[in-house]
């Protein structure tokens, strides 16, 4: 594979958004530096995006091997959104690789092929423009440590209902709402990105409307676990996938919140505000003129 890189003059691009993620970020820069920067020369830019972490992730990131961007500080003129997808617009700004690879960093269950399985349609079938892991996603009940592979509540409830509604020629990718997924930085720089969690339903559906599902291809990783959130935040998830969905439907333009009633123990009421605001394609953005990249250490 590193020949094929070589030979493309292909670089690559490996990008980490990252949120109070103190507890795992340090081991998965650790494990990715070693075996694919050092051991193996495979990855050119090893980069974690710190959304706003009030622990320590950046510096566990940074001490680890990592270049380490505040996602505020990255092209300040532009404003700044919390989330997900912003730190993964915003990636776009601070990195040069002709392949940019995403990977989730509150991994626990996960090995260092994830990162070289997404690469290796990208080195060998030029019409393929992005890549999906797909994995039995595992979820540990109550802590229990015996996982079971019903992890995926929102692919399963939202996002796999929504594709068969809307887009069934897509049915058949496996795990659309992967965090581990690789592209081409030309197509990157032409899709807009939701800020929040609906950028891989965003990703997908953008590229196969506009290059076909052949520019579509998913890799088998096996295994993955990570850190779950609670059945309302998976609510507020859900939200920002419908808002994906209506928006390429040609519904909802223009709003960037939307209100969701939520009911706690004898019908509590909790409203929580979920943002639905998206970037616009990062290739359409004038340079600025002087901006500040965040905190950089002196790595890969």
């Amino acid at each position: 594979m590193v020949e094929l890189k070589r030979r493309g003059g292909t670089t690559v691009s490996l990008v980490i958004p990252a949120k109070n993620e103190a507890a795992t970020v340090g081991g998965i820069v650790s494990r990715v530096r070693a075996a694919l920067v050092e051991d193996v020369p495979l990855v050119d830019e090893l980069v974690v995006m710190d959304s706003d972490s009030t622990d320590d992730t950046g510096a566990l990131a940074r001490a680890a091997g990592a270049r380490v961007h505040r996602v505020m500080d990255v092209r300040p003129d532009l404003g700044h959104h919390q989330g997900k997808g912003e730190a993964m617009w915003k990636s776009f700004f601070v990195t040069s690789g002709d392949v940019v690879v995403f990977m989730d960093a509150d991994l626990v269950e996960w090995d260092t092929h994830f990162v070289s399985g997404l690469l290796g349609p990208l080195l060998t079938e030029p019409g393929v423009g992005l890549v999906k892991a797909f994995y039995d996603r595992v979820l540990d009940q109550a802590g229990a440590g015996a996982g079971t592979n019903e992890g995926g509540r929102v692919t399963e409830l939202v996002a796999r209902p929504t594709i068969a509604l809307r887009w069934p020629e897509l049915a058949g990718v496996v795990q659309p709402l992967s965090g581990e997924w690789a592209v081409r930085r030309e197509l990157l720089r032409d899709l807009p990105v939701p800020t929040g969690y609906g950028v891989e339903l965003a990703v997908l559906v953008d590229t196969y409307l506009g290059r076909g599902a052949d520019a579509i291809a998913q890799v088998d990783m096996g295994r993955r676990a990570h850190r779950h959130q609670s059945l309302r935040g998976l609510g507020a998830m859900a939200t920002e996938l419908l808002a994906v969905a209506d928006r390429r439907a040609g519904l909802g333009q223009g709003r960037e919140e939307v209100e969701v009633c939520q009911f706690g123990t004898g019908g509590r009421t909790m409203t929580r505000t979920v943002s639905v605001v998206e970037r616009g394609p990062a290739g359409r953005v004038a340079p600025a003129p002087e901006w500040h990249q965040g905190e950089v250490a002196d790595s890969c």
